[in-house]
């Protein structure tokens, strides 16, 4: 009896010690808890990665089309001169109480594209826009435009031009200027010993004639995103003309 109770206490202290020799499968829930943690976090950080490189070359390619757009318009307007070539910058004193006139200052009478503008201060206050009118009379023509006055078209990404649906022969399909793209354009007379002074266009002195003070001109590139309220500055390029 006493041998058979020995027997049974072996092999039930042997059998305890086979089951804690034996390690149990899976994972707990702190470890999934911990896993799960640790790959989120991962997974988040790449795709802030990717936010951040795509804003990156967003950027990148607004920053270069916005100076193109600007050179373009220092390009086109390099050889032009400062005021008007036939009738320069003028004031004819009033009369009485009439007051000074000035003339020459701005687009002159027949200038209504911009291939008619043949001075600097022709472009002054001018927008060249995707949505511009091809009256200079309300401030803008269409554009954006080229060094060669031409209006620059909105290319598609296998390369063709953008056209309007066009619904008949009587509003047939038309080239779509570059989308929410703009170049407004400003001259200004200065001072020629301070060139960060504007002078109004009518001013001279004793020592400068009304039409002898530099000009510095400023390109202002903007764009409005399909989403965006308002456009927004992208590039602004400012260079002078001297007298």
């Amino acid at each position: 009896m006493g041998t058979q109770s020995a027997t049974t206490s072996l092999a039930t202290a042997s059998g305890s010690t086979r089951r804690k020799g034996v390690s149990s499968g899976g994972f707990t829930i702190i470890e999934a808890a911990m896993a799960t943690v640790i790959i989120g976090v991962g997974v988040v950080a790449m795709v802030e990665a990717q936010q951040a490189f795509l804003i990156s070359n967003v950027w990148s390619s607004h920053s270069a089309t916005g100076a193109y757009l600007a050179n373009e318009i220092r390009e086109m307007t390099r050889t032009l001169p400062r005021h008007d070539p036939v009738t320069s910058l003028y004031i004819i004193p009033g009369e009485g109480a009439d007051p000074d006139q000035l003339f020459g200052w701005g687009r002159e009478t027949g200038e209504v594209t911009v291939d008619d503008f043949d001075d600097l201060d022709d472009f002054n206050g001018i927008l060249f826009s995707d949505v511009g009118t091809t009256d200079p009379s309300d401030g803008d023509l269409p554009g954006p435009i080229n060094s060669f006055g031409e209006v620059i078209m909105e290319i598609a990404a296998d390369g063709s031009i953008v056209m309007t649906p066009g619904g008949d022969e009587e509003a047939p399909p038309t080239q779509v200027p570059m989308i929410g793209w703009s170049q407004q354009v400003f001259a200004e007379k200065v001072n020629p010993f301070n060139t960060a002074e504007v002078i109004a266009p009518g001013a001279a002195n004793v020592t400068t004639a009304i039409d002898d003070f530099p000009v510095r001109m400023t390109v202002i590139v903007n764009y409005q995103g399909p989403w965006a309220t308002a456009p927004e500055e992208v590039t602004r390029l400012v260079w002078i003309v001297p007298r």
